[in-house]
């Protein structure tokens, strides 16, 4: 039977009250609801305390309520929606597992084969005229900007959730003290300068635009505050697995990131429970608990400084910084780049 959450963290029933509780009655909805055999759901029951007669009554109840007989319209159209995707993945496993990687592309072919077919591309000489590459180095940014008040995110390693709550990880402090933090600190992920953090779109850093070319053609190259992000953190930082709502490119300044990607067609195996999330930690992966995560093809790649690469919209990625490293993002496509997304929020 596909239990979709573990029984075993959870209290054995009082037999003496023949009452059912909450969470218990919730899996019991969700295996008929997936389908799944109603006596092997009464035997699971019977084997964590309910005595036989009081499982199959609160089993064959449930099964036969209008409420959760209407839920099989949904479930039935849900899954011919996995189906898809499952054949789609198959198609996808027929190619080499790898992201292309071109040195520079025009417009019209990034579009055309890239942008509106959700293919990832890696462009290495894209960032040729970016001085950025010779000037940003940790040492630069504290001896230019080393006054300059900027938002981090620090204590992540006290809150597996620190992403999803990173505003409760905000504080503040010159960028001096920053990269010294980041010199003296080694390889950690427990503080990090990121997208959220919004420092790009501060007045003291406007200089900075002038050592960046925002690829003409592809992006507008009118002002775009909200649209252009700064990362600056130590060897060891991890942002975790997820995906983007719009299509995004990333171009690595200094130092290397390790990419970790994964088709959106494998969205169902990837356990999102809140936003844009996924519950599984992609540096130890629990099996045990994510057990259609195995199905997952990942492709990996080593962003290089001068690296560009393009993540389209809903492409899952984990990312490892390998060394001290600076990054730039961007939304700002000059192609249509909003979508309508419904996501989910629940407790796994």
């Amino acid at each position: 039977m596909n239990n979709t959450f573990n029984p075993n963290g959870y209290t054995p029933f009082v037999v003496e009250s023949r009452s059912l509780p909450e969470q218990w009655k919730m899996w019991v909805a969700e295996n008929i609801i997936l389908g799944n055999d109603l006596n092997a759901i009464v035997n699971t029951l019977v084997a964590y305390g309910l005595d036989r007669y009081s499982a199959r009554q609160e089993v064959f109840t449930a099964a036969n309520s209008p409420y959760l007989k209407v839920s099989q319209k949904t479930v039935q159209a849900l899954k011919k929606l996995e189906s898809h995707l499952k054949i789609y993945t198959e198609l996808q496993k027929l190619l080499p597992q790898k992201i292309d990687r071109v040195e520079t592309i025009t417009p019209q072919e990034f579009l055309q084969n890239y942008y509106a077919t959700n293919t990832p591309l890696i462009m290495t000489g894209m960032m040729k005229n970016w001085s950025a590459l010779q000037k940003w180095t940790p040492a630069y940014f504290a001896d230019r900007f080393g006054d300059v008040k900027v938002s981090i995110q620090t204590n992540r390693s006290s809150n597996p959730l620190y992403e999803i709550e990173s505003e409760k990880h905000r504080s503040e402090m010159t960028l001096k003290e920053y990269i010294d933090l980041i010199l003296s600190s080694g390889s950690t992920n427990d503080f990090y300068m990121t997208a959220n953090n919004g420092n790009l779109d501060r007045l003291e850093f406007k200089p900075l635009f002038d050592d960046m070319e925002l690829f003409p053609g592809l992006c507008k190259q009118e002002e775009c505050p909200g649209a252009i992000f700064f990362w600056l953190g130590p060897q060891g930082t991890i942002t975790p697995l997820h995906h983007d709502p719009c299509n995004l490119m990333m171009a690595q300044v200094y130092g290397r990131k390790k990419w970790q990607l994964i088709s959106p067609h494998y969205t169902p195996q990837m356990y999102n429970y809140r936003g844009v999330f996924s519950a599984v930690d992609l540096t130890n992966p629990n099996y045990d608990r994510f057990p259609l995560f195995r199905e997952v093809t990942i492709i990996e790649e080593v962003l290089e400084p001068g690296d560009l690469i393009f993540v389209p919209v809903g492409w899952w990625h984990f990312v490892e910084a390998l060394d001290i490293s600076i990054s730039v993002s961007m939304t700002h496509f000059v192609f249509p780049n909003s979508y309508n997304w419904k996501y989910p929020n629940y407790q796994l």
